[in-house]
């Protein structure tokens, strides 16, 4: 799972502090998110390739992404890994 860029992917900290907030605190974000993951990310800034974007979605819970966001962000900062790690749902 891999970020679409015309460059070199770039999800800045910001960007992420935008996602995680949205993915911990917004109900409609989340089922945006799910539905259509390009276009939720695309309202944060963020690329995504629709062809990276797996069938089969679910997101972690509120409490996993609260109590472990700091970590979470640490290990997908600067990685191209971000859409496969929310997506999956095991994180």
């Amino acid at each position: 799972m891999h970020l679409a860029s015309t460059s070199a992917p770039t999800v800045t900290p910001i960007m992420l502090d935008q996602l995680f907030d949205q993915l911990a605190n917004d109900d409609t974000f989340r089922s945006d998110m799910l539905a259509d993951p390009v276009s939720a990310l695309r309202g944060l800034g963020i690329s995504a390739d629709p062809s990276h974007i797996p069938a089969d979605r679910s997101l972690p819970s509120k409490q996993v992404l609260l109590a472990n966001r700091e970590l979470i962000k640490a290990k997908l900062s600067g990685t191209e890994d971000l859409l496969y790690f929310l997506l999956d749902g095991k994180g």
